[in-house]
């Protein structure tokens, strides 16, 4: 077991270092560079050449059945869940088979709205405490159902 961490943009990295090190799993964290590799020992950073996507590709070659990823990103989530991995978006939403497909869908709906209309821009809702506190339940959760398997 191992958790994959797609880590440009993640909020919740110290979160996970924290839970993985409880837990005892070894926890990669993938980026393009430009984050302080960490101390801990169950920690590997991973620095991968620029580019679109570099860092998914690495995660999705990988990550198998019995890890957990860590990610927002839609369509790299669409693909460890099909390799098998357990998905947690940062806000501690689970992506499974049962929602990938209409998660993925929805995305790139609203991609092609925005792409129609240039004034239907910007973010979604802001990152909250309560997200901080869901994702740490979930990932407590993804863990514990993995180490059952």
């Amino acid at each position: 077991m191992s958790i994959y961490i797609d880590a440009d943009a993640c909020p919740v990295k110290a979160e996970v270092e924290k839970v993985g090190t409880r837990h005892g799993v070894r926890m990669f964290v993938v980026s393009n560079g430009g984050l302080r590799p960490s101390q801990n020992p169950l920690v590997e950073t991973v620095i991968v050449p620029d580019g679109p996507d570099v860092a998914d590709m690495w995660i999705a070659d990988r990550a198998v059945t019995g890890d957990v990823v860590i990610t927002g990103d839609i369509p790299l989530a669409a693909k460890c869940v099909e390799a098998g991995a357990r998905v947690l978006k940062h806000n501690g939403e689970a992506l499974t088979q049962a929602n990938i497909g209409n998660i993925l869908a929805t995305r790139d709906l609203m991609a092609d709205i925005r792409a129609a209309d240039p004034f239907r821009q910007g973010g979604g809702k802001a990152f909250s405490k309560a997200d901080r506190s869901r994702f740490l339940d979930a990932l407590e959760r993804e863990l514990r159902a993995v180490k059952t398997l």
